[in-house]
C-alpha cells in the first residue's frame, strides 16, 4: 500500500528575525511618534467610516457627522437617515450609518455611557472580548481602537500589514487575517507594537506593494524568502552579482541581513 507523505508546514520568522525587519523598518520609514489619534468611542466610529474607503474620505466624513451633531451621545439617538446624510462624503454610507447607531447604542447598552477608557485597566484579551461583542466589530477595528486610542499592544492588520507579513514569512501563506492576529500579537513584543503597526503599513504601501513590489529597493530583501518570485531577470543578475561582490568582500561571512537559524 503506498505511503503518503505529510508536508511539513513551512517554517516563519522567529520573533529575533521579527524584531530585526522592525527595526530595519523604522529606521527606513522613521521615527515614528505614538500619539493617540481620537478617544476610543470616536476612533470606533472613525474606524467603521475608514472601511473600504480612503483616508482622506474618511476624514470628511467624521467631520461632517462631528460638524452636524453635537455628539455622539447625538448621532446614538439619531434617525439612521440623518446619519446616512452626514456621513455621505465618505461612501457606503446606506451600510455604515446603522452601522454606527447599532454600535453606539450597544455600547450605552452595555456601559450605560460611550466612554470607553475603561478598557485600558482590562487585561488585553479581556478589552478585545468587550469590543468583540458589538455588532460587526471584528480583530482589526477592535485592534485599532485599543492600540491607536488607548495605547495597549493589541494587533490590528490591514491588508498592507497582511501581505508584508506573508511575503517576508512572518506568518504562514495559509493563514486567514483573525489567526494572523494572534500569531502577530505573539511574535511581536508589546513594546514594539506600535513600531511594527506603522513600519509594515509603510512598507506595504511604498515597496511591498500589492502588484508589482519593488523588491530591489526593499530594505528588508535579505530576509524575505517570496522577493525572488517578484523580480524580473535583470534585477535577479543584478543581485546575483551584488551576493557575489559581498562574499568575496567578507570571505566566509554571512549574508548581510539574512536571518539565523534557532539555537
Amino acid at each position: 500500500m503506498p505511503t503518503t507523505t505529510k508536508r511539513r508546514a513551512p517554517r516563519t520568522k522567529s520573533k529575533a528575525d521579527v524584531a530585526l525587519t522592525i527595526e530595519m523598518m523604522t529606521q527606513q520609514y522613521g521615527p515614528f511618534t505614538h500619539e493617540a489619534r481620537l478617544p476610543p468611542t470616536d476612533e470606533m466610529v472613525f474606524t467603521i467610516l475608514s472601511q473600504h474607503t480612503s483616508d482622506i474620505n474618511s476624514s470628511r466624513a467624521y467631520r461632517s457627522l462631528m460638524e452636524t451633531f453635537s455628539s455622539l451621545e447625538a448621532v446614538a439617538s439619531a434617525d439612521v437617515a440623518d446619519i446616512e446624510k452626514a456621513i455621505a462624503l465618505g461612501g457606503l454610507a446606506k451600510i455604515k450609518a446603522p452601522r454606527i447607531k447599532a454600535v453606539l447604542n450597544k455600547i450605552l447598552e452595555l456601559n450605560g455611557e460611550l466612554d470607553l477608557s475603561f478598557l485600558r485597566e482590562m487585561p488585553l484579551n479581556d478589552a478585545k472580548t468587550w469590543l468583540r461583542q458589538l455588532p460587526g466589530i471584528g480583530p482589526k477595528s477592535a485592534g485599532i481602537v485599543l492600540s491607536f486610542s488607548l495605547g495597549m499592544p493589541a494587533m490590528a492588520i490591514d491588508t498592507h500589514i497582511y501581505r508584508v507579513s506573508q511575503r517576508l514569512g512572518v506568518i504562514g501563506p495559509k493563514v486567514s487575517v483573525d489567526k494572523a492576529h494572534e500569531i502577530l500579537e505573539d511574535k511581536v513584543e508589546p513594546e514594539e507594537v506600535f513600531n511594527f503597526h506603522v513600519s509594515y503599513i509603510n512598507h506595504g504601501r511604498q515597496v511591498c506593494k500589492a502588484q508589482r513590489p519593488l523588491c530591489p529597493e526593499c530594505v528588508v530583501g535579505g530576509l524575505c524568502p517570496s522577493r525572488k518570485k517578484f523580480m524580473t531577470k535583470a534585477d535577479l543578475a543584478a543581485l546575483a552579482a551584488q551576493e557575489e561582490q559581498a562574499l568575496a568582500g567578507s570571505p566566509g561571512a554571512p549574508m548581510p541581513h539574512l536571518p539565523q537559524p534557532d539555537a
